[in-house]
């Protein structure tokens, strides 16, 4: 075993003294060291049950004869983190989640990792690390909250009660009185974010990807049966370090395919697009933009999700969940291996009904093709995301005059004094990896135009990124980015900007030697932060069509 290493052997007297010094006991000592990756935190809804969690993973460890230790791992919650500076830490804290898990595991040579883990960026930092490692791993994601409820049985969710409540409000849709409610009541307790926002839709990738155990990316934060999942995994955890079962046997070319097929079908955050590019570099996978294209071709979306559509996550559990999924998609999915012992077509297999009003069939689609597609044209040359199932048909097609603003908080302000009109397209740019650094998500402006009534006569482009619960005609990801002097640096207000999902377009309508002069003129702007981990980050952050990772080069 790798913590033979810190307990076998006469030159290892002062590490077994240290070992007992935290209160192993020498009967202990020959069994696996099992490390338990913990984001538990009381700052966010989706982490504060994991003490709960790790009790039952701790069970789970000993009852299969190994020896648990925690470990604290960070988290920031995207929700509170949006529309300010700390929205540019979030994307940054996935890479040191992966650095630090694998710090802490290669210093102190754990013979296995459970990751216990739930929103946006930690799930990816900890794959990020699994993967890298390619030491025995099982991922525990603590799971989605319970939508709020109202009078006459309606449900509330975060973004849609929150964020678009807020626009609805200085509109004067809403009162006062109708804010509160929705403040009081869209998030009703522990767990992520109800609907198919980056948390879950990551929870269900990793579920679909064979690394955690059935159920896990689906069941209720607050249900026993999450409990039972966890200790589940705490003894498996075990047994793949006695069979010596890594990522990288699971975390194959085939079950991204797979995960990406998932993420298509449901409508799922486009930010997996980052973050399956990014596990897949430390998988050693090759896994190309344009895969997810062409699978989305292939692909039809199969459920209607919030926040884009109607059901949640407890909805998706109760109609059959990732096996479900896998059950409807039938030979699309690939045959892979799991870390539970089945395959993809066993675990698909061993479901007797799905509730097709929920999962749909595939001769009975919600739409014809999955809900992400990738755009390019002269202003993204490397590639754009779009969440295509959060765009009304209005919308698909679409030609507008660019109104452009270099930051987040320019475009917000504009769009809440109503300074944004129908026929507009909202540039926002200097906001990339490098550019915000850090990629902030655009939540807050996407939010508002839905929620001031423009969702189906206004679209908006950036080179940063959008929340799990941005709807509408929204594109992101642009590639090169503003600060590397992308073309989205060139454009300017009252430039003809078209948009053609169906086409897989986005074009400038101006001649390239007019764009050429414009770029003679350009100069790189100054680093918005200057000191610091962000500073660090934007020197060595590469572009979103490479999953923004960080580089040694």
């Amino acid at each position: 075993m790798r913590s033979d290493m810190i307990k076998k052997g006469l030159e290892r007297t002062p590490h077994r003294a240290l070992l007992k010094g935290t209160g192993v006991p020498q009967s202990q000592m020959d069994k696996p060291f099992i490390g338990v990756a913990t984001s538990f935190t009381d700052l966010i809804p989706g982490h504060v049950g994991m003490r709960d969690l790790e009790r039952f993973i701790e069970k789970g460890v000993h009852s299969g004869g190994g020896y648990a230790f925690f470990f604290g791992i960070p988290g920031v919650c995207d929700g509170m983190a949006m529309g300010h500076k700390g929205m540019h830490y979030s994307l940054p804290t996935r890479e040191l989640i992966a650095d630090m898990v694998e710090s802490v595991a290669e210093a102190h040579r754990l013979d296995g990792l459970v990751l216990l883990t739930n929103c946006d960026k930690i799930t990816p930092g900890m794959l990020m690390a699994a993967a890298r490692l390619n030491i025995p791993c099982i991922v525990v994601t603590a799971g989605p909250m319970m939508s709020g409820r109202g009078q006459s049985g309606r449900k509330f969710s975060f973004v849609s009660d929150t964020f678009e409540a807020m626009a609805r409000y200085k509109a004067g849709v809403i009162s006062d009185k109708e804010l509160q409610v929705c403040e009081d009541n869209a998030c009703p307790g522990m767990g992520s974010c109800q609907g198919l926002f980056t948390a879950n839709t990551m929870a269900i990738l990793t579920e679909t990807m064979g690394m955690s155990l059935p159920r896990c990316g689906t069941a209720l934060a607050v249900s026993a049966l999450k409990r039972r999942i966890a200790f589940a995994s705490g003894e498996k955890i075990v047994e793949l370090v006695h069979n010596d079962i890594k990522p990288r046997d699971i975390m194959t070319r085939a079950a991204f395919e797979n995960a990406i097929r998932v993420d298509l079908a449901l409508g799922g955050s486009s930010n997996t697009v980052l973050h399956l590019l990014a596990i897949a570099r430390e998988a050693g996978v090759e896994l190309p933009l344009e895969l997810f294209d062409s699978l989305g071709k292939d692909t039809p979306q199969l459920a209607s999700m919030n926040p884009a559509g109607e059901h949640f996550m407890e909805d998706l559990d109760i109609a059959g969940g990732v096996s479900g999924v896998l059950k409807q998609l039938g030979g699309k999915i690939k045959d892979t291996q799991t870390l539970f012992g089945l395959t993809t077509h066993q675990l698909a297999e061993s479901i007797q009904n799905v509730d097709d009003g929920v999962i749909h069939s595939l001769d009975n689609p919600i739409k014809k093709e999955g809900g992400i597609a990738i755009l390019s044209g002269n202003i993204a040359p490397l590639g754009a995301v779009v969440k295509q199932s959060g765009v009304s048909a209005p919308m698909m097609q679409f030609a507008g005059t660019a109104r452009c603003f270099d930051a987040e908080e320019l475009a917000m302000a504009a769009i809440m004094e109503g300074r944004i009109k129908s026929g507009d397209v909202v540039v926002i740019r200097y906001e990339g990896p490098k550019g915000g650094p850090g990629m902030r998500e655009m939540l807050a402006p996407t939010a508002a135009i839905m929620g001031m009534g423009l969702g189906d006569s206004v679209a908006l482009i950036t080179d940063g990124r959008f929340s799990g619960g941005t709807r509408g005609p929204c594109i992101g990801h642009i590639s090169p980015e503003a600060a590397e002097g992308g073309p989205i640096a060139l454009v300017e207000d009252g430039d003809t900007i078209i948009l053609d999902i169906p086409a897989r377009r986005l074009e400038l309508k101006v001649d390239d030697a007019t764009l050429a002069a414009r770029r003679a003129k350009w100069q790189a702007p100054q680093p918005k932060i200057k000191t610091g981990w962000l500073a660090r980050y934007a020197k060595v952050v590469t572009s979103a069509h490479t999953g923004a990772v960080t580089t040694a080069e």
